[in-house]
């Protein structure tokens, strides 16, 4: 009679090994999907930032601009308040006040 055993523990080691191997290409492939998605998530983050960043400097670009246009128009506004008090003419009469 022949000894069956060590065939079919040899045979159920392989099942055993063939399923680990699979189940860790499984898991290697999980992960490389799981990486490619983190790179591509990083990558539209880095997008978003120099987007946002470009918006950013734009932004202030108009501000410094709106600045520059308000300051400009304060130092019109306030020369022309100076020169209507130092010119001190006295206002002209109207019609009714001459009459009286």
């Amino acid at each position: 009679m022949l000894n069956w055993r060590p065939v079919v523990d040899y045979e159920l080691r392989e099942i055993e090994f063939d399923r680990r191997e699979i189940a860790h290409e499984q898991r290697m492939r999980q992960l490389e999907n799981e990486d490619a998605q983190l790179r591509k998530d990083d990558e539209q983050r880095k997008i978003a930032h120099e987007q946002r960043k470009i918006e950013h400097e734009q932004r202030m670009k108009q501000l410094k601009s709106e600045n520059e246009r308000l300051a400009e128009l304060n130092a019109k506004l306030s020369a022309i308040l100076f020169s209507s008090d130092t010119s001190s003419t006295p206002p002209n009469a109207t019609p009714g006040e001459s009459e009286m």
